[in-house]
This record gives C-alpha cells, sequence and structure tokens, in this order.
C-alpha cells in the first residue's frame, strides 16, 4: 500500500513538470507572466456580473495603495482619474489588465506595453507613466477584482460601458 501511495506522488509530480498538470501550472502563473506570455486580446476577465466584485475589488485597490496616485475613490491625484468618460489606451478587458501588470511608458520593463503595440488613444492632464504592479499581485484574479471596481465606478457616473 506504500508503494501505491508513492507511485500516486511520483505520477502527480511527472504530471506537472510534463504540462499534464495544466491546471496546477496556470495557478501558479503570475498575472506577469500571463501579460506578457499571452497574445494581444487573449487576457479576459471572468467577471462577466463585475458588480458582484466590485467591492472586494475596492478592498483590493486600497489594499495595494492604488488609491495613493489615483485617488481613493478612483477619481484622480498625481496620477489619471479611473473614473474619466475615455481611457487613453481603451477600455477593454485585456488592455486594462496590460495596463495595471506592465505599467506604461518608461517604466514598463523593457518597454514591454509599447513593445506589445499599445499606443494612446486620448491625452489626459496627467500624462506620467502608470508604473508596472504584475509582481506586486497574487493572482490574476486581485487584477480583474480591482477592474471590476473600475467598472462599477464608470456605471456609478454613467461614464463607461455597463
Amino acid at each position: 500500500m506504500h508503494t501505491s501511495i508513492i507511485s500516486l506522488l511520483v505520477t502527480l509530480i511527472l504530471a506537472g513538470l510534463t504540462g499534464n498538470g495544466s491546471a496546477l501550472a496556470d495557478d501558479m502563473t503570475t498575472p506577469l507572466q500571463h501579460a506578457v506570455n499571452a497574445p494581444r486580446g487573449e487576457l479576459k476577465s471572468p467577471y462577466a456580473d463585475f458588480v458582484s466584485v466590485a467591492d472586494e475589488g475596492h478592498k483590493i485597490y486600497l489594499s495595494h495603495d492604488c488609491g495613493s496616485c489615483h485617488g481613493g475613490g478612483g477619481g484622480g491625484g498625481m496620477a489619471a482619474p479611473l473614473t474619466n468618460e475615455v481611457w487613453i489606451y481603451g477600455d477593454d478587458d485585456d488592455t486594462l489588465f496590460r495596463v495595471i501588470v506592465l505599467g506604461t511608458g518608461s517604466l514598463s520593463p523593457g518597454d514591454a506595453f509599447r513593445q506589445q503595440g499599445f499606443v494612446r488613444k486620448g491625452s489626459e492632464n496627467v500624462v506620467g507613466p502608470m508604473p508596472p504592479f504584475g509582481e506586486i499581485f497574487n493572482s490574476d484574479d486581485e487584477v480583474w477584482k480591482i477592474i471590476a471596481w473600475i467598472r462599477s465606478k464608470h456605471c456609478e457616473r454613467g461614464t463607461g460601458p455597463c
């Protein structure tokens, strides 16, 4: 019986190493790895009903001190407001995820954001680059919940798709 347990453990370890344990491997991939490796346009929020996780997203936003630049309610500060009608890089899930994770401009590691083809669509009074936060978040889920909260703010103000 002891041998069968060891065999099972060896099989699970080998499955993880050979890719047959892809669910486990996905759980271990960081937001930064997803943003760098996923083809543009493939990052999609798992929260179609973003309002259901918006409060949790706001707590995550505050816990990572995003409010020190964007304001506690997302209305801006030394960084651009998250409540504007038009977002300067676009408002699709993929773009928002990458803005947060990769950062923009000279602060994006290896100029990754621009290298992926992203360019400003508009202008803002605050034109400084967004720092990359891909290594700060524990999971994609944290990023998606922050995005859910940002989307909920747009709905409240009637400035974005709901």
